[in-house]
């Protein structure tokens, strides 16, 4: 039954990679992957328990009750699917208020204020400023808001779908290697962050730089490959919103901005979960919408509130992400990635800066999340260790190397139907030169300036 799970999840995956030639979609496959391993992990018997990771409690139950094994099982099994659950929601959640958001100045015509100052036409130029965009705003919202606010704008940009696709794949790169720079800008760093790891200054003034190479490297390369201008006349035009006065449009951007910049800031000042802070913002819109459909009463307003907007939004990729995200946790509670940990830690012989690179590359195919989680049980290092700098910068910016393995990449893969295949061909290749760009940048500075600096404040 252990071995079985991984052969479901591996199939599963497959399905997703090949979804194309397959003709179905994607979604269907991940959420029968994830309750599939969930229904297998609770049918098993003791074999696959005694490496499930329900703490000593659970041995000494069945050392004291030895015929108890499977209603005790059943309910820690459905406990933890209950705890992980939890976890997933609150992801879900955000997601949901962020594209509701988006979707909303989408239809005010907000991105406009952005788009209307973009002139260049020349792809190399505006995938330069879209990248740094984007790694900016990753630092200071989170990659996977900053992707979904980018797709909104390149639909603005781009009227041809592979240049989307492209331009989108960039944007992944860019988002994960801004969010790693950050200790709130992905998922992995906020843990790390949260559980005394890691400091805010040490993050970003060991990982920066890094995290730019990565995103950098890339993008020099691509200048010599993508050329081109971009036929500005076959932009979209915004005529649904054109009856709207320009102070409406305004309004609801900067607001809608406001709700996305303030989810960080909310998180800092209350120690809620993201999710809190989206929905505070969303509450607010919502009531502004509602007063101005009441002002426009010569309009059809309900497609410009939030009701209207999340009848719009991305419903098979929220389940996408919640059909993934039950099957990688299901493999965490089996125990297979704390087994996954132990062997690159037995396999590396403790050489940190390996053990982190792959923990990297493993994070394109298995959750960064529950990797990192594990790492951080087995490790007991001071905070601000290399290890946990380095771990920040590798699980960030490695879920790149495929689309889905960040929350930026299957936003974007869900939003704009991005092939898996079309990615791992195009996008791919450059994202590990990036990323090794990148480690190899921490690597030399770590040894040689960070160590000299260290040295000399110690002296």
């Amino acid at each position: 039954m252990f071995y079985l799970m991984i052969a479901i999840f591996v199939i599963g995956y497959l399905c997703i990679a090949f979804e194309h030639p397959l003709k179905i979609n994607k979604t269907a496959f991940a959420l029968l992957t994830g309750v599939l391993i969930w229904t297998v992990f609770i049918l098993s018997g003791p074999d696959i328990l005694s490496h499930a990771n329900f703490g000593a409690g659970y041995q000494e139950f069945l050392a004291d009750h030895p015929d108890s094994e499977h209603p005790f099982a059943d309910f820690l099994v459905t406990h933890e699917l209950l705890h992980h659950l939890g976890e997933i929601a609150e992801i879900l959640f955000y997601l949901m208020g962020a594209m509701t958001v988006v979707e909303l100045i989408d239809t005010y015509g907000g991105f406009n204020i952005i788009t209307e100052n973009i002139k260049t036409t020349s792809k190399v130029k505006l995938l330069w400023i879209l990248s740094f965009i984007t790694f900016f705003f990753s630092a200071i919202l989170d990659n996977l808001t900053t992707a979904i606010v980018m797709v909104a704008l390149l639909r603005k940009l781009l009227p041809d779908q592979h240049d989307r696709w492209f331009f989108g794949g960039m944007v992944i790169l860019a988002a994960n290697a801004g969010g790693a720079s950050s200790p709130i800008g992905d998922v992995t760093t906020i843990m790390l962050w949260i559980a005394g790891r890691v400091t805010t200054e040490y993050v970003v003034l060991e990982c920066f730089l890094p995290s730019l190479i990565s995103m950098i490297i890339p993008l020099i390369v691509v200048s010599f490959v993508e050329k081109g201008e971009i036929d500005a006349s076959l932009r979209p035009k915004d005529l649904e919103n054109e009856g709207l006065p320009i102070w409406q449009r305004n309004l609801i951007f900067f607001l809608g901005v406001a709700a996305l910049v303030f989810v960080p800031v909310f998180k800092i000042l209350t120690h809620l979960k993201p999710y809190m802070g989206i929905m505070l913002g969303l509450s607010v819109l919502w009531i502004v919408t509602e007063i101005l459909s009441q002002a426009n009463k010569d309009k059809d307003m309900i497609h410009y509130t939030i009701a209207g907007a999340l009848t719009r939004i991305d419903l098979p990729s929220i389940l996408f992400f919640l059909g993934i995200l039950l099957a990688v946790s299901g493999l965490q509670s089996a125990g297979h990635l704390s087994l996954l940990a132990a062997g690159l830690d037995s396999t590396f012989n403790g050489n940190y800066y390996l053990i982190d690179t792959v923990i990297g590359i493993l994070s394109s195919v298995i959750d960064n999340v529950p990797l990192v989680a594990a790492a951080m049980g087995m490790y007991s290092f001071p905070v601000d260790h290399m290890f946990w700098i380095f771990l920040a910068y590798c699980a960030g910016t490695g879920g790149s190397l495929l689309i889905i393995g960040s929350a930026a990449g299957v936003a974007v893969m869900g939003m704009e139907k991005i092939d898996f295949i079309w990615y791992l061909k195009k996008i791919t290749p450059y994202a590990l030169l990036g990323y090794l760009a990148g480690a190899g940048c921490y690597v030399l500075l770590n040894n040689y300036v960070f160590h000299s600096a260290m040295t000399a404040v110690a002296g």
